[in-house]
């Protein structure tokens, strides 16, 4: 089994993935690390080389390298159109919305003079739609406030900030498990970066197994905020860095492994995938 990471960045594989082609490795399996940022590209002559590529680079270079693979034909973990559609909020929050993932109230516009009668209602955070890691995310309580904001042309996206109970929750879905890890933010230690572990509730998993479904994905993380007790997913990623996920290489490198028959056979490699 020929196995390539996408990753991002010009420098050698971080310590987690290294970890988990190391493991793949000792089953057998070939692996090599890609990074698009530092190569020069002959796009007439891309090629499927690998039997599998796992999308670690989920955005830029690393997302367009993928749509070109996608569209050679080459097997991707996960796949390129899971991708795509993390990386956008407007078509995540569509396709979360369809499949009943409790959500906050949404709305996307092009015109920054929309905001102010949302105000209303209460307080809203506006997030870049393409955006990741909490950057350019602020949260508005009064009409004046958007005056000062730096509103770049494009869609804007808004929810309906509701005020979180204690510390972050992080989901992160690794196949059939799911993981909750607890992390102050901003995070400003190694320590509080990894967060601690606990052990998701019954409710966390069913909304776990909703959003695997709507985006047709079973390697992802989501961000849920619990309000007054009710529960709301605010973000979705496409394999994130699973931070605090205790054996998480031995986790990943299952997951990826299970993919090798299924490639091999040519099926789908997540339910959904179809969509």
């Amino acid at each position: 089994m020929r196995i390539a990471f996408v990753l991002k960045g010009r420098a050698a594989p971080h310590e987690m993935w290294s970890d988990v082609g190391r493991r793949l490795r000792e089953r057998g399996a070939s692996v090599e690390y890609i990074h698009p940022d530092s190569q020069l590209r002959d796009l007439s002559h891309t090629r499927v080389e690998h039997d599998l590529y796992v999308l670690k680079y989920t955005s830029g270079m690393g997302l367009s390298l993928a749509g070109a693979l996608h569209a050679a034909g080459a097997a991707i973990l996960n796949p390129y159109p899971v991708a795509a559609l993390c990386r956008d909020k407007i078509l995540t929050t569509a396709a979360l919305a369809a499949g009943g993932v409790p959500m906050p109230d949404t709305w996307v516009t092009g015109d920054p003079t929309r905001l102010a009668g949302l105000l209303d209602d209460g307080p809203i955070v506006i997030k870049p739609y393409t955006g990741s890691r909490g950057v350019g995310v602020t949260v508005v309580r009064h009409p004046n406030e958007l005056d000062d904001l730096p509103l770049e042309s494009g869609p804007l996206f808004i929810q309906r900030y509701h005020q979180p109970e204690g510390v972050d929750r992080k989901m992160y879905v690794i196949g059939s498990e799911v993981f909750c890890v607890e992390r102050v933010w901003p995070a400003r230690t190694y320590e509080e970066k990894l967060g601690r572990s606990v052990e998701p509730s019954e409710e966390m998993r069913d909304i776990a197994r909703l959003c695997a479904s709507a985006i047709g994905a079973d390697i992802f993380g989501f961000d849920i905020v619990y309000s007054d007790g009710v529960p709301y997913v605010v973000d979705v990623s496409s394999f994130p860095g699973f931070k605090g996920v205790p054996d998480a290489p031995q986790l990943l490198a299952d997951a990826i492994d299970a993919a090798a028959p299924r490639v091999l056979r040519g099926d789908l490699l997540v339910a959904g995938a179809e969509r």
